[in-house]
């Protein structure tokens, strides 16, 4: 009886590259518009509280706006970054509006 030859799975693990999140926390983010994002008002400035492992190939964040109690997981893909001169005509916007 001869022997027969089984293949064998090679030993080598396969090694991704690591994963970076794009943003960091305590930037400002703002939800992009599109389909899939229905339950928030677009424009709405989130600050982001924390990194998550990613949800298949994208990378997920929790964020939060101040005027809600909760937090939201949005994808990075789902985000866009706020720059500093938005954040200022914001803020100031809502200080002319209410006279804080």
């Amino acid at each position: 009886m001869a022997a027969q030859s089984i293949p064998q799975r090679s030993a080598h693990a396969i090694h991704s590259e690591p994963t970076t999140h794009l943003f960091t926390v305590g930037q400002s983010v703002r939800l992009r518009g599109g389909y899939t994002v229905f339950t928030s008002r677009f424009g709405d400035i989130y600050r982001i509280t924390g990194t998550l492992p990613p949800s298949g190939n994208s990378l997920q964040y929790r964020i939060r706006n101040e005027r809600e109690q909760h937090e939201r997981v949005a994808t990075e893909d789902s985000l866009e970054i706020v720059r500093a001169d938005e954040l200022r005509e914001n803020t100031a916007l809502v200080d002319r509006t209410f006279r804080r």
